[in-house]
């Protein structure tokens, strides 16, 4: 190699040296270092905070599934009046198989906009004039499009006293990503129990809403029963993947430190 060509580069010979040439090329600034350090612990830290995170999510993510296993199986219980709706909770109620008897008030029906493992179409949410004398919305179920209008499905509107069986479910409230309610225009996006009651003028509904159940009839809908109870529970594989591209960044910032490490304590002339 000539005596002038350091790493790949020609540099004249007589100014410094060679040999201090080579360790100022193959060498990396201090400051540039301590740049990689702080960059290499920031991403470090925050991919574990990440990792930490989707721990607590499967932590939720278990008890959610338990807590819904336990209630969508238990015996139906009278739907909660106003004397216990301060109380109503996620925790405590949410999934709670519940049941109520009462009198639908099919003119105030309100659809709401839905994907289910049916397709694309809408929830009809319609009132519920219990014998308790309170009122809650019930979501008896999906139909497609060509079925949003109630002329098309006249055989599907329940009237008289009727029992109504499903699963409690909290309101869900201004709408769904991206897309607000419209109570003006009348379009839904999500089950917004005070918005709805509001829309259709009922002045002591209850603050959640009934999923019912599928009932068996030749009606060509709504069609109940399709309440998502089933949940993927993923969020070990992502804490692990988080994890793991922490140690990695840890693992290159480690590598490039050693190799300058080895740059700055090699014998002087040498070159690698």
């Amino acid at each position: 190699m000539s005596p002038g060509l350091i790493d790949g580069e020609r540099h004249p010979a007589g100014r410094g040296g060679s040999a201090d040439t080579a360790v100022a090329v193959g060498h990396r600034s201090s400051w540039l270092l301590a740049l990689l350090v702080v960059i290499a612990l920031i991403g470090a830290a925050g991919f574990t905070a990440l990792g930490i995170w989707q721990i607590e999510r499967r932590a939720w993510k278990r008890d959610l599934i338990a807590r819904v296993e336990g209630r969508i199986h238990a015996p139906a219980v009278t739907a909660p009046g106003p004397a216990a709706w301060p109380q109503i909770s996620i925790a405590n109620d949410e999934y709670r198989r519940v049941t109520a008897k009462g009198e639908f008030l099919n003119d105030r029906e309100t659809l709401v906009q839905a994907v289910t493992a049916l397709g694309g179409g809408y929830w009809v949410l319609t009132p519920f004039r219990t014998a308790d004398g309170f009122t809650v919305l019930v979501n008896r179920g999906f139909v497609p499009p060509e079925l949003r209008d109630p002329a098309t499905r006249p055989t599907g509107q329940i009237g008289g006293e009727t029992t109504v069986t499903g699963v409690l479910r909290l309101t869900e409230p201004k709408g769904a990503l991206l897309r607000e309610n419209d109570p003006a225009g009348d379009r839904w996006y999500s089950r917004d129990v005070a918005a709805i009651a509001a829309a259709r003028h009922l002045s002591d509904a209850a603050p959640y809403f009934i999923d019912a159940d599928r009932v068996v009839s030749q009606n060509p809908g709504p069609v109940g029963g399709l309440t998502v109870t089933a949940f993927s529970n993923n969020h070990l594989v992502y804490a692990l993947t988080w994890f793991s591209l922490a140690l990695m960044v840890l693992w290159a910032a480690a590598f490039v430190l050693h190799r300058d490490y080895r740059l700055r304590h090699q014998p002087a002339g040498t070159i690698n």
